[in-house]
Parts: C-alpha cells; structure tokens; sequence
C-alpha cells in the first residue's frame, strides 16, 4: 500500500488497538504512549474517541480493553466469510472420525492467525483459539502457507528474519533447514510440527488453495505425541482429505479472492 495514502490517525489507532488486544486490563493511557512512542495528547485523543464508538471499553483502574462494538464488527466478518463457513460443515465431520479438534488459519504477516476450530472433548488441548498467532516457521500450519507462497515472499521473509526464533529445543532455526521442509510440504501435501511449537505436541496441517492456485487458508489437527502414534495414518489422510474439499469448494472464493490471499506486512 501506497504509504503517502495512509492516514497517521488511524495507524495509531491500530497500533492501540492491537496492543489493548494483546494485553486487556492491564494497560493505561500512559503505559500505551510509552509502549506505542506515540505523544500522549494524541494517545488521550484517540482513546477519547474510541471508547466514545465503542471500539474500547475503560475500567475502574484506567486500563483499558476491546469494546463491545468492535466485538461485534469482528463478529460479523466471521459470519460473512464463507471459507469459515464451509470449513464449519466440513471439519465437524472430520472431527467425527479422528476424535480431535481441527483448526483453520492463515498467515497474517509472518505469523499464523487463527480463524475458527472445531473443538472435540479431548482431556489435553492445545490452546488455539480464533485470534491467536504463532510464528510460522515453528508451526505446521506457518509451513504449509509459507510452502506454497510466492518465490519473491519467501525471500523477503528470509531477509525480515535473518534469525528464527526456537520456541521448543525441536524448532527448525535456520533457513537452510526450513527450505528443506518447505520442499517436503510442497511434495507430499501436507506438513508436520513435531514438538517445534509447543513441546509434547504433533500437528499435521494441510493448504486450503482458492482461485487461480492461491494458498488461501491451512486446516490443520494437534494432539499429544503418544496419541499421534496411534492416529497417523489416520490423521494425515482426513486433514489432507478436508483441505481438498475446502479447495474444491466454491465457497472459498465466492467472496473477494483478496480476502483470503497470503498478506506480508
């Protein structure tokens, strides 16, 4: 995006709003002026005003939080979005057959956003709610949508994180490393997170593509190491199984395709 188009305002108050997302209840005017470097006239300004719309909410102690108007507005994209749809109908059938909970997300920036889950009554989860993010290199879901992205993306991304971060002793640090995986994804279809994420966790994710190719989206399943060993086979085939039909389906490009393609900051 053309930068001389943006308005300053609103990049501030994106910035607000994101941190206050991240953190809720615990920050105050001047925590958020410091953090964000932003003047603390203008923070006073723009939090004013946003709590005015709705958009945040200020309790007793001043610190502040998402507001009811921008839940719903939130809300209402994820009715609109016909993948999350589609991929609700799907996935509870998926859920069926392996017994686990099933995630959709997409890359936002360099990170992994998730959408929407299919959550199953298992004893151990892992936390995956819509609205949280992961780095992608460390995750089966980053992988996949990270395989099938543009060649000149894929170097842009190397040249952003010249370091990869290691969440679990098992995290793949080097870019020399990711390519082979990445490769590995592109071949078989699908991708594997073993224990790089979160340690004593096995993922297996698969790309959701739209019009023209695109990688618009990756379903993927988690679930404790010692059940992957029972569930493999299982697991690989239905998680491939339903981004296929994901893909297939119109609905993952019936909105605009700009939507769900891969976006880099």
């Amino acid at each position: 995006m053309e930068t001389k188009y943006r308005v300053p305002a609103l990049d501030k108050a994106h910035a607000i709003l994101q941190l206050v997302a991240e953190e809720p209840f615990r920050l105050k005017q001047a925590d958020l002026s410091k953090r964000l470097q932003i003047h603390k006239s203008s923070v006073f300004s723009l939090l004013h005003t946003m709590e005015g719309l709705g958009w945040l909410e200020r309790s007793g102690d001043a610190t502040y939080s998402i507001g009811m108007k921008l839940g719903l507005l939130g809300q209402s994209y994820y009715r609109s979005n016909s993948l999350m749809n589609r991929f609700h109908l799907e996935a509870k059938e998926t859920k069926q057959r392996i017994g686990e909970t099933i995630q959709l997300a997409k890359l936002d920036g360099y990170e992994v956003l998730y959408l929407a889950k299919e959550e199953a009554p298992t004893p151990v989860q892992l936390a995956s709610n819509p609205g949280m993010r992961f780095p992608a290199h460390a995750t089966a879901l980053g992988k996949c949508l990270l395989a099938f992205a543009e060649s000149g993306e894929l170097d842009r991304y190397r040249e952003s994180h010249p370091r990869l971060e290691a969440l679990t002793p098992y995290t793949v640090t080097s870019h020399s490393q990711l390519a082979e995986q990445l490769e590995t994804v592109r071949s078989q279809r699908y991708s594997l997170d073993t224990q790089e994420c979160v340690m004593g966790f096995i993922c297996c994710a698969a790309p959701v593509f739209g019009m023209g190719g695109i990688v618009a989206a990756a379903v993927s399943s988690s679930m404790p190491e010692h059940v992957w060993q029972e569930k493999r086979d299982l697991v690989i085939g239905e998680i491939a199984g339903l981004a296929e039909r994901l893909s297939q389906s119109n609905y993952v490009w019936r909105n605009d395709v700009c939507v769900y393609k891969v976006r880099w900051r």
